[in-house]
């Protein structure tokens, strides 16, 4: 019994002392401390797209190459469990179509009154009659309610025609005082009674 494990034993290391078998397992080694590093490698870039912190790189990639060849797989678990799960490109992505589509919401316009959907060229919301937008007088283009001025030609909503409103009352103010003269009904009728009386009729105008 005794000769029949020594002969398994003395056959086990001459297999493993063989040439080809050396080779292996160097060939093994070699392969096993090329994936060390690389999978250090490979956290140290993995973090750079996932964090704008340039220190937590090189944190990852020395806690790999801590663990030693031996548990450096147990230190590639423990990265993908704490490392951040979106990289920078995607939040810059969901950011991107979180405001696309808060501006598409936007875009749409409803009726301040019924919260009915509009549209930008009327004037009056046709559900419950709300005036939306009103017509420029200068250049017939829509403007808002609240422009103060319109956009398109400048006419200035707010000013007033104070000069023209003024030179009419200076033209009214400028005009001649005018005598009101005795109705011709009123100087026939003191002639009539001058004549029947026997006087002169009284001149009509005073001399001045």
């Amino acid at each position: 019994m005794d000769q029949i494990i020594q002969q398994i034993g003395k056959t086990v290391s001459d297999v493993l002392s063989s040439p080809p078998v050396r080779i292996g397992f160097q060939a093994f080694a070699i392969y096993w401390i090329i994936l060390w590093l690389a999978a250090a490698y490979w956290a140290f870039r993995d973090m750079q797209l996932r964090t704008e912190n340039p220190v937590l790189p090189y944190v990852m990639a020395s806690l790999i190459i801590l663990f030693t060849p031996v548990l450096f797989p147990a230190a590639v678990i423990v990265y993908r469990i704490i490392r951040p799960q979106e990289r920078i490109g995607e939040v810059y992505e969901r950011n991107l179509a979180e405001e696309a589509l808060l501006a598409e919401v936007e875009a749409v316009h409803t009726c301040p009154t019924c919260a009915r959907r509009i549209d930008d060229e009327w004037i009056i919301c046709p559900t419950c009659r709300t005036r939306l937008k009103r017509v420029c007088p200068n250049c017939s283009r829509l403007v808002g309610l609240d422009w103060s001025l319109c956009a398109w030609c400048g006419k200035d909503f707010e000013r007033r025609d104070v000069a023209a409103a003024s030179l009419t009352e200076l033209a009214i103010a400028a005009r001649p005082t005018q005598i009101e003269a005795p109705a011709p009904t009123s100087i026939a009728r003191a002639q009539t009674r001058a004549i029947r009386s026997g006087r002169s009729a009284p001149d009509p105008l005073p001399e001045r």
